[in-house]
Order: structure tokens, then sequence, then C-alpha cells
């Protein structure tokens, strides 16, 4: 087996990159190697911060040998088309959630992954988290009987934190089922066995200047009888983290929670003003700031979630699961590991250098877009939508 790190090359250097950015740089099997971007300024901070090749465009960085790994981590509506160039270049791919942003986008990407034999990672979604996978092993193993229910909540301000236009139009892949239900829906399927049967749900429209979908009411009917109800709010005024011991979605203590701030901020801009802030606050902006915390000291998590099966109740917090049993209560903690979302990694480890299938493959990232899709298409009709393309979650193959 080589030991040689895995070179990657960035495709993005947006809010994506900068969440995983901990992760490359502290986990010794990757390195960058390479970045691509319009924007002079970010490809500028790259090869100041990691003397790095940096490129205009996906083209040149996939021409280059240094890179064995694309991190695609563009704006969604552009991801197939990337995936498609990455692949004829023979690369493999970590793709950023969602994988795509319609049914036959995703199709093109299962079948452009199969024809080119490259290996491809969509992440990084929160059914990686070091509490999820716990529970899905535990849930696996049946002790607790057959899994009978999901209900997982996650108040946030996320609809008024500064948007590019386009990520307030649902068309280009904007609003909070693309975004948000990737995560909680990944979750879902995770720990319900992956093959959901049917999904009907509500969507919210609730702010004419954001307009898009900011918060939705789903349940997930899965084959065998289990089902999910998740419920997610871009509006919030209440924040949900105070149900996880005031631990934020990056697993930091927060000074306080409560979203009142974020609608004020907002305010105070105009939509040309957003979306400068945004640029300028992110990776090689003007206010850009690393990220110079210490690890933090609980697991990330997607707010509360309690899993119901014959024999117990089982919540995934910050630190592992609190099981609720027959006859007791217990906590069973989940090791935390200091290279925040180095289940990413793992998974991207043992598929290049050990030859295992990857569980968070195309066809599962497929999956899991088709139940976001339902989800939309639901919130319009008010009808239950079947599902065609779902996988079983094999997290025992990770």
């Amino acid at each position: 087996m080589s030991k040689i790190p895995i070179g990657i090359g960035v495709v993005g250097l947006g809010r994506a990159f900068v969440l995983m950015l901990p992760t490359f740089v502290k986990d010794d099997r990757v390195r960058l190697v390479a970045a691509a971007d319009p924007r002079p300024q970010a490809r500028a901070r790259f090869t100041q911060d990691f003397g790095g090749a940096s490129y205009e465009t996906i083209e040149q960085l996939c021409a280059d040998p240094n890179v064995e790994l694309v991190y695609i981590a563009s704006p969604h509506q552009f991801h197939a088309e990337h995936v498609e160039i990455a692949a004829a270049a023979g690369k493999a791919m970590l793709v950023e959630k969602p994988m795509a942003i319609t049914l036959d986008e995703c199709t093109r990407i299962v079948d452009v992954v199969r024809q080119s034999k490259t290996i491809l990672v969509v992440g990084h979604s929160h059914s990686f988290d070091g509490p999820v996978q716990h529970a899905a092993r535990v849930l696996e193993a049946g002790s607790y009987g057959q899994v009978r229910m999901l209900n997982a909540l996650n108040y946030t301000d996320f609809m008024y934190r500064p948007r590019r236009p386009e990520e307030l139009d649902t068309a280009q892949g904007g609003g909070v089922v693309f975004s948000q239900a990737a995560h909680q829906v990944d979750v879902a399927r995770a720990l319900l066995g992956g093959m959901v049967d049917s999904v009907i749900a509500r969507t919210g429209r609730w702010d004419e200047s954001r307009p898009t979908e900011g918060a939705y009411g789903a349940m997930l009917n899965f084959e065998g009888g289990a089902f999910a109800m998740l419920t997610y709010s871009g509006y919030a005024h209440y924040d949900s983290d105070e149900l996880m011991e005031g631990v934020g979605e990056m697993g930091f203590l927060k000074e306080r929670c409560g979203h009142e701030q974020a609608r004020r901020r907002l305010a105070r801009l105009d939509s040309v003003d957003e979306g400068h802030l945004k640029q300028e606050s992110g990776y090689g902006g003007e206010h850009y700031r690393a990220d110079d915390r210490p690890p933090a000291p609980f697991h990330q998590h997607f707010g509360h979630a309690v899993i119901s099966t014959d024999k117990a109740d089982i919540r995934l917090t910050p630190s592992g699961l609190m099981i609720y049993s027959d006859h007791e209560r217990h906590f069973e903690p989940t090791p935390h590991r200091p290279v925040p979302r180095c289940e990413v990694i793992d998974e991207i480890w043992n598929a290049l250098r050990h030859g295992r299938a990857p569980m968070h493959d195309a066809q599962w990232a497929r999956a899991t877009t088709e139940v976001c899709l339902a989800m939309l298409e639901s919130g319009r009709s008010g009808a239950a939508v079947p599902m065609r393309f779902q996988v079983p979650a094999l997290f025992s193959a990770i």
C-alpha cells in the first residue's frame, strides 16, 4: 500500500473549500497541490498559503500531473460539467453536495464515473459525522431490534446570511432543500438503511425578499416500514443548537444560542453589497480571516435527531449517543479525532489506497438528490412522490 499523500487540486475556492480547509491542512494523508478559481485574489492567496499551482480553469488544473484527486467545490449548477472534465482526465473526485441539481445531471455523472472507471466520493455531508457513523453501526448490529423511526430537526438563520443571487434561485440550486436537506436526507438514509420508498413534503417560501425555499417539513417512507420526519427552518429566530448542549454545527461551543442578529445585519446591506460582502469575506477576500482556532472539542452535527427502535430510543449528541433502552439509559461516547471531517478522508483513502468501493459514491448521491427533488415536487403538488434510484447504506464497507 502506498503511503504517499493524495495530491488534491481544488476547483472553487469558496465557502465549501474554507470549511474543508482545516481537514486538508491537518490530515497528513492529503496535501493541497493546486487550485482553480476565476478570482485572481483567491488564486494568489492559495499560492501564498500553500505554494501550489493556481489556474483559471478546471481544464488547466486537470492537466497538472501532481493532482491525483480533484475537489469539485464549484457552485452546484456546474458540478456535472466539472465531473465530466475531471473524469476525462482520469482524476479521482471529491464532489461537494449536492452532487447535481437535476436527476438527468446525476445520471450523467453516474454514467461518466462508470465508463471512465474513476473514483468519486460526494461530501462533505453530515452523514460522515462520527456520531452518525457510530449510530449506524449500533443499529446494524441489531441488538436494539428493528429500526422504526427517525425524528430530526434543525432551526438556523441560513436564509439571512449574505448570499449571491443564484443562492436565492431554486433553478440554480439555491434554497435550503439543495443546500441543507442534502445533509439531513443523507443522515436519514444512512441511519434507516438508504432505501426510501416515497416522499411527501411541504416547503416554505415566507420572505419575498429571499425568493426561494427557506423551510421544509418532510416524511420519508422507507422500504420495510421505517419512516423519517425531517424539519428544517432557515428563517429561525429560535436556535435549535440549544438542544445540542449549545454546540454549533462545526463542533464549537457557542457564546450564546440565538439568531436575532442575522436579520439586523442583513438589513444594513443592499443586494449588491450582500454579494460583495460574501465574496470579500471568502477565501482571498479583503475581509477573509483564516480559522486559527484549536481543534473543535466536539463532533460536528446537523441538529437534533432521535432514532426509535423496538428496544430503545437513541439520541445523537455532539459527543456520542445517548441510549434510552428498556431497562436503563446510558451514554456511549464516540471517539473524538483531532482532524475535523477526517471521515471524508478515510473514505477517499480507502478507495484510492485500499481499493474499497466508497459508500458515498455517485449512485448514493443521486439517491439523496432524488429525495430532495421529490421534496420540492411534493411541496408543489401536495402528493407523495415515489422513488426510483435508491441504493442501500453500506457503512460496513467503509
